[in-house]
């Protein structure tokens, strides 16, 4: 059996305590599968003396992991301390640079760096593996960079932040408003502090820049990516879309167009009939939409101390095994450049919710002005308030939901726009893409 694989591991939070743990129970089969141990053999954190649960006394100790990087002790660093810049990033360069393979889980880091960091891996012949940065246990980045080589990738979408999809179910479910589910997200540790990273969509972006990059041979770029968010969405929302057939998820979307790549995070309506639509809680899914074959999708716990080391164990054990594969798929020189796609271009369905004035006319004006655009309308529903004895009141704003074939986002803000002009409504219209899946 060939020598162990040495490992040195920056970074000893949940996911670094969980992974050392887990070579430790799995060492014998781990050897048996790989042709050789793997063996942590160094560490780096802040704390040396914190109790973590696991057994570190036969262990080196290195207080700055750059200088844990560049040891001859290690084969391999496995960089978890996250965050785009600071000692993750020079840990990294430092351990690429001295012809070492890393593993890391740094999902900021690749989306910021990746591409500069896939060229220093290729310039010293190191592998660099990062399955855990997206989706956790999901081996999706197995699927699009080997599994998938063959394949023409045509679109590529996903729940992506496992905090956004348990508001939206609870929303859904439980008929709660968007502060009080993103409260009780807080309380059971699913959302920080300050949650704005995820609700407004950017945890999704970095991810889906990654995705983009292995799918379609592009740069990673989250500058690339249209980005909006799910605290606009109310329980209104959630419930005319179950009415309609939908389900309200956040979805980072790229897909193939005659005008480029497509990049794109918002909340989006999906029918409820399909996968994607069935992944409910703090559980991630991405589908894969390739040519010559049905949509693959992947369904898997997208964060967690245990989920994330597996993913990370998993490049390891491919580093043990001697496999190197080219961080994005391809070498850097043949990854494409990729612009912001203006989504005045996107086309698809929409769903639109509008407070209209009960006067009158108001109807007429609304169809008057979506027709002007071209736009057709798949349903139109119109509520009344109630009084106390369920009679409707009148005067004030009615709600009106509107479902369009599919049209130009162009013509939709255009169309509101006129609409708005007009003074028919009140307050600012709810837009919802609908995803064909």
């Amino acid at each position: 059996m060939a020598e162990a694989l040495r490992v040195g591991v920056a970074g000893l939070g949940t996911v670094g305590a969980a992974l050392i743990a887990q070579i430790a129970r799995q060492h014998d089969a781990l050897a048996a599968r790989c042709g050789r141990a793997i063996d942590v053999v160094a560490v780096s954190a802040r704390s040396k003396g914190k109790d973590r649960g696991i057994d570190l006394k036969r262990t080196k100790w290195f207080a700055d992991p750059v200088e844990l990087a560049r040891s001859a002790d290690i084969d391999v660093l496995v960089e978890l301390i996250g965050g785009a810049g600071g000692p993750a990033k020079a840990a990294v360069e430092a351990a690429l640079g001295a012809g070492k393979s890393v593993v890391t889980a740094n999902k900021a880091l690749l989306a910021k760096h990746g591409v500069a960091l896939a060229t220093l891996a290729e310039k010293h012949k190191a592998a660099l593996n990062y399955e855990a940065a997206v989706g956790a246990a999901i081996p999706v980045i197995k699927t699009l960079r080997e599994g998938l080589a063959g394949n023409s990738i045509e679109r590529i979408y996903g729940i992506l932040n496992g905090t956004c999809n348990y508001i939206l179910t609870r929303m859904e479910q439980e008929k709660l408003a968007f502060a009080d589910c993103l409260k009780e997200a807080q309380r059971l540790g699913y959302a920080e502090a300050d949650p704005t990273f995820d609700i407004e969509g950017h945890d999704t972006a970095q991810k889906l820049a990654i995705l983009s990059s292995l799918a379609f041979g592009t740069k990673v770029d989250e500058r690339a990516i249209y980005v909006e968010g799910i605290s606009s969405i109310a329980s209104a929302d959630l419930i005319a879309a179950e009415e309609l057939g939908y389900r309200v998820k956040l979805l980072g979307v790229a897909v193939k167009t005659p005008q480029g790549i497509e990049q794109r995070v918002h909340p989006t309506m999906v029918r409820k009939d399909s996968a994607i639509a069935q992944v409910m809680g703090v559980t991630n899914a991405v589908t894969i939409d390739a040519e010559g074959i049905n949509p693959i999708t992947l369904v898997g716990p997208g964060a967690g101390g245990a989920a994330t080391a597996s993913a990370v164990l998993s490049d390891i054990c491919d580093i043990a095994r001697g496999l190197r594969t080219a961080p994005f798929g391809r070498p850097t020189a043949r990854l494409t450049g990729v612009r912001k796609a203006p989504m005045q271009r996107h086309e698809g369905g929409y769903y639109i919710r509008l407070m209209a004035r009960d006067r009158p006319g108001t109807a007429a004006t609304i169809a008057t002005r979506l027709a002007e655009q071209e736009i057709s309308l798949e349903s139109i529903v119109q509520r009344h308030a109630k009084d106390d004895t369920g009679a409707a009141k009148k005067g004030g704003a009615v709600p009106v939901i509107l479902v369009t074939y599919a049209t130009s986002e162009d013509a939709v803000r255009k169309a509101l726009a006129a609409v708005g002009r007009d003074k028919v409504i009140s307050g600012r219209p709810q837009v919802i893409r609908i995803e064909k899946n």
